[in-house]
């Protein structure tokens, strides 16, 4: 099965959605499942993973109930509060359902570039692993140094970098992003998803061998079996369409065998994840 690692639904609320600047207006808008099905069946992907967009309880709770209504969400990326005294009633309360897959939280908005070291939050992440429960590092370059002490502190513990930690595409940048990347990936608990490109691109004037460089850059540092393809819908939306974003990877990985391009399109999500199978593929 092709799965798409990494999409997002919401129902618009400017007090929800408050990273969403004026530049932003396509994405101020209801984003749900019957919208994104088509897309991506339009190009062979079966499945998705629905990633956290709010940081409240209420968001997993939601995602997780539309995970229920809709078979082709085959894993759900939510949010609790890893900072929390009550964080177990959480996990107790949430972990259980079968397509809760893993947490993550929007570190790249916290003023604090140490937040993923505070003592709180490291508590925290250290009971995820007794939920069998995944972690999703949402980063920019600069705090991919810190994320490689976090992961080394935590070295059997299940991460995956979102959106490559979101370099200056736009501007040809690789340095350091390149080299602290590749400290990062020494780590093999650590995979990364191919996604969230198109949006540090110049908007609506990149081309597909515009990420080239960039794609190179993380196979040498994961290898092709820990890499996944990912879309970051609707985000993307703000710089091209959903099959236009996903040919970027899928045209890239035609150089490789079968297997590997089958990892990379599904294979390796499932595998992170631990996806099960729903009930209309058994």
């Amino acid at each position: 099965m092709n799965i798409d690692a990494h999409q997002h639904f919401w129902q618009y609320h400017p007090a929800h959605q408050v990273w969403m600047t004026d530049q932003m207006q396509v994405l101020r808008r209801d984003y749900l499942p019957g919208e994104l099905k088509p897309l991506t069946e339009a190009i062979g992907f079966a499945g998705t993973i629905a990633v956290q967009a709010r940081q409240m309880v209420e968001e997993t709770e939601w995602l997780l109930k539309l995970a229920d209504e809709h078979d082709f969400i085959q894993g759900v990326v939510g949010w609790v509060d890893l900072r929390s005294p009550r964080l177990r009633e959480q996990l107790e309360q949430y972990a259980p359902h079968p397509k809760l897959v893993g947490v993550r939280h929007v570190v790249h908005d916290e003023p604090d570039d140490h937040f993923l070291l505070r003592p709180e939050f490291r508590r925290g992440l250290a009971q995820l692993r007794e939920f069998s429960l995944t972690y999703d590092l949402l980063l920019f370059p600069k705090h991919l140094t810190v994320a490689t002490q976090l992961v080394a502190e935590f070295p059997d513990h299940p991460f995956v970098l979102d959106h490559l930690a979101k370099p200056a595409i736009w501007d040809g940048q690789v340095s350091p992003w390149q080299d602290d990347l590749r400290r990062l990936a020494e780590c093999p608990k650590v995979f990364c998803k191919l996604s969230g490109m198109v949006t540090e691109a110049r908007w609506q004037q990149w081309r597909p061998d515009d990420f080239h460089r960039y794609l190179d850059i993380v196979i040498a540092a994961f290898g092709t079996d820990r890499v996944m393809i990912g879309s970051d819908w609707p985000v993307c939306t703000l710089s091209g369409e959903y099959a236009q974003t996903m040919n970027i990877v899928i045209d890239y990985v035609q150089q490789f065998p079968s297997a590997v391009r089958a990892a990379i399109l599904g294979g390796t999500c499932a595998r992170f994840y631990g996806l099960k199978p729903s009930a209309t593929e058994r």
